[in-house]
């Protein structure tokens, strides 16, 4: 059963409050005019006594004749009445005041929920701006609207200011950051390509030395290795923002074009590649399923290593890609780790291919898509990697 909202809740309290009020304001009336009955009854009673009494006979000193029955029934029948007539006026205040009091309350629960949804219409204001800055294509360039309550200096405006200063902090940051990608992007890759382009030149010399040339070519390799980390670096923290242009997309056409264009080092790569068709962005998708193969390929055994690529419709509304690959033994405990940056099974060394970032990025972009990727440990060595999406609609 859905909770209740708070309009509804805060107009039950008022029209609680009101009617308990109401019926402690009925009991205590009907208390006092019952008491108040009851004392004009006696003193009604002793009037009746009185009266029936021939009073002029005591003033004349003649003696009082007796009474008859009708002038000894008289009292009684006296009491009777004002009895049943208080009764009927007691009987009469609390129907007529209960009448009153649930017309009263259904007005009382009106107005309370008017009241209410007034009180309110200031939390509305600022849940309608944060969904439509949660709603915005893209979550971090939406940040520049701003609630800008109005109205006294209260709980709730409060509340709205706060909201504004956070929004203007993330608004900033998220500022900040577009600008540093953009600024690394542009000076951390000149100068590895000036490098590169020098270190190009000295090794084609026909006077270099073979001691020159392959002291070249491994500077070549370490500035390859640092481009490569840069790349990887700029390419995730990309992918961990919202995709704003998305198209279709069948992740079987990627494989079949990501697993003829990777070289393999001698290991046999299979596909076995179904329809899978999802909304993305084309190439953060070939990206994903070619840091996996990479991956595969790359962490496997020297003899007999193959690699194994499957795409396929789930009937649940998503698309699956799962690569798995022969390998060294991943113990279970050390799998969630792989998907941390820099995060790796062997040494962190020059001469170890990779940067550690490849799962990290399929991570990023998974999740950036509205998916998700987990990976366990295969019998007899090696990883299956399980990345799910939405399915196209």
């Amino acid at each position: 059963m859905p909770r209740p909202t708070i309009r509804a809740r805060l107009t039950l309290v008022y029209g609680g409050l009101f009617l308990i009020a109401g019926l402690l304001l009925l009991g205590v009336t009907y208390v006092l005019v019952s008491q108040q009955l009851r004392t004009a009854e006696v003193s009604f009673s002793t009037d009746t006594t009185i009266s029936s009494t021939d009073t002029t006979a005591y003033r004349t000193g003649q003696p009082v004749p007796p009474p008859t029955n009708a002038s000894a029934n008289a009292p009684v029948q006296s009491q009777t009445i004002m009895r049943e007539a208080q009764n009927d006026a007691l009987e009469t205040m609390l129907t007529q005041g209960g009448i009153a009091l649930a017309v009263v309350g259904a007005a009382a629960v009106a107005f309370g929920w008017l009241i209410a949804g007034r009180m309110l219409q200031p939390l509305h204001r600022v849940t309608e701006t944060a969904r439509r800055i949660a709603d915005a294509p893209a979550a971090d360039r939406n940040l520049n609207e701003r609630i800008a309550l109005d109205g006294p200096h209260d709980e709730i405006k409060e509340l709205a200011d706060t909201f504004d200063v956070m929004l203007e902090r993330l608004d900033h940051s998220f500022d900040g950051q577009r600008r540093f990608i953009a600024n690394a992007s542009h000076e951390l890759r000149t100068p590895l390509t000036v490098n590169r382009a020098l270190l190009e030149i000295a090794v084609e010399r026909t006077t270099a030395s073979p001691e020159i040339r392959q002291l070249g070519e491994t500077l070549l390799e370490v500035n390859a290795r640092h481009e490569r980390l840069i790349d990887g670096l700029l390419l995730l923290a990309r992918s961990e923002r919202e995709i704003i242009e998305r198209s279709y997309v069948d992740l079987a056409d990627i494989v079949e074009h990501v697993a003829v264009r990777i070289p393999s080092d001698g290991v046999t790569v299979r596909t076995e590649a179904g329809e899978a068709p999802t909304i993305g962005n084309p190439v953060l998708l070939e990206r994903l399923v070619q840091n996996l193969v990479e991956n595969g390929v790359r962490h496997n055994v020297t003899e007999d290593g193959w690699v194994r690529i499957t795409s396929d419709t789930r009937p649940d509304g998503t698309v699956v890609l799962e690569v798995s690959n022969t390998g060294p033994v991943v113990p279970p405990y050390e799998v969630p780790k792989l998907f941390e940056p820099f995060r790796r099974l062997v040494d962190r060394v020059y001469t170890t291919p990779g940067a550690g970032l490849g799962l990290s990025i399929v991570q990023a972009v998974a999740r950036a898509h509205g998916g998700d990727v987990r990976a366990e440990p295969r019998n007899g060595g090696g990883l299956v990697v399980t990345v799910t999406l939405p399915v196209a609609t």
